[in-house]
């Protein structure tokens, strides 16, 4: 009986230490639900009575207001202010903020904050007659300028180079763009070129927030320096411009993909590797998997779109009275982008394939000039917004300021102009 008895209280034991276990387990739950809701409808919170909400996915305007309380007029008042005053026609998960502030620990929401960006506020409050209004709030941006200068080594890519010297991708991505207008990277590239890039650097309070525009690049390039400078002119629109003031950005690109390798250059004389026999290339070749995205070289009209043996999937552009592009082998094509269409430039018109006469994916991309093929890679492009002579003239009184500016910062790499 002894070891019956023994063997019971055992089991007992057993029970009691499951079932402290369970009520342990649960009241852990319910703690880490608790600090994990405060932790996100609290934020950094330095005041009791206001709690900020990180916007996350799932969440609507409604359902975040209906939890601090507010009815359902209310609700529909602040969702009818923010559409017609402040453009705001819902949140977005994991950018937008919202601050709530309460007149008192246990008093009613007085004044709401929505947060759309790191330089702007939306201020939301209500009147006695309970009607509510918005107010814009512009938050000033202390913007820096700093200096970055790489060079490229044996094997490098540019934004292999780039990354070396410190410049973030989203700042490469922009630099970019803006030299292909007069460089083709796969082919001009090479090791002992130096470059050099001046952007913009976002503060608030003290604490970077995030990069700007590029204000001035600098590339040692196969057919000599490149450098653009960014300016404003009179009328507040903004361009590019080369050290004497002539527009620096051209009606066409070089190169339509960006960090594409070349796998075939225009050629008077190329044997095809398909059909097998000697001919013309009146383009070129760049390597693109199928699906890669192809954007227009330039602005301007689609002129024809088809399907013929030699370009397969294909699309042609005007752009002015003397230039055309062409884009061939495209595994589809966008469905708005039809023969009339005005088309931007940078806009996708199609995407990559190896449709007609071609050995894998790939875009083959021509220019014409006059009606006659050119190569894409030495024609001469045409600038656009180009100064007149009052803008030019301060241009260049800004540029010999900033160029000035500059030398500081090559001195000292670690200083920031201050705008």
């Amino acid at each position: 009986m002894a070891k019956v008895k023994d063997i019971l209280t055992s089991k007992k034991a057993t029970r009691i230490v499951l079932w402290l276990a369970g009520a342990l387990a649960v009241v852990a739950l319910v703690v880490c639900i608790t600090f994990g809701f405060s932790k996100r409808f609290s934020g950094d919170s330095s005041d009791d009575n206001r709690v900020v909400v990180d916007v996350v996915a799932g969440d609507t305007l409604s359902k975040i207001l209906s939890n601090y309380g507010l009815t359902h007029n209310d609700i529909n008042s602040i969702a009818a202010t923010l559409r017609t005053k402040a453009g705001i026609g819902g949140l977005r998960a994991n950018r937008d903020k919202i601050e709530f502030l309460r007149d008192g620990e246990t008093g009613p929401v007085s004044k709401i904050v929505i947060i759309p960006s790191p330089w702007r506020r939306i201020e939301l409050t209500c009147n006695e007659a309970g009607i509510w209004d918005c107010n814009s709030v512009d938050i000033q941006r202390d913007t820096r300028l700093v200096y970055r200068q790489g060079e490229i080594l044996d094997g490098d890519s540019f934004y292999l180079a780039g990354n070396r010297a410190g410049i973030p991708a989203g700042i490469l991505a922009d630099v970019y763009d803006l030299l292909a207008f007069e460089m083709d990277f796969e082919r001009d590239v090479r090791a002992g070129q130096k470059f050099s890039v001046v952007y913009e650097e976002n503060y608030s309070e003290g604490k970077k927030v995030d990069n700007g525009s590029v204000v001035v690049v600098s590339f040692d390039a196969l057919r000599g320096n490149v450098k653009m400078y960014r300016y404003k002119k009179s009328d507040n629109t903004i361009g590019y411009y080369d050290p004497n003031g002539n527009g620096a950005i051209k009606s066409l690109k070089r190169t339509p993909i960006n960090n594409a390798r070349v796998t075939s250059s225009f050629s008077t004389r190329r044997k095809h590797p398909v059909l097998g026999f000697t001919r013309a290339h009146k383009g070129v070749d760049f390597r693109a998997p199928t699906g890669t995205p192809i954007p227009s070289a330039g602005a301007g009209r689609v002129v024809a779109r088809g399907y013929n043996r030699g370009h397969g999937n294909f699309i042609k552009i005007r752009h002015n009275g003397t230039f055309e592009t062409l884009y061939a082998h495209l595994s589809k094509f966008v469905k708005n982008v039809k023969v009339g269409t005005v088309v931007k430039q940078g806009q996708i018109i199609g995407y990559a394939g190896a449709t007609g006469l071609a050995t894998g994916p790939h875009l083959h991309y021509e220019v014409i000039k006059d009606g006659k093929h050119v190569n894409p890679m030495t024609v001469k492009l045409p600038a656009i917004n180009n100064l007149d002579a009052t803008n030019k003239k301060s241009f260049l009184e800004y540029r010999e300021t900033l160029d000035k500016a500059i030398e500081g910062l090559i001195k000292n790499p670690k200083a920031y102009i201050q705008m």
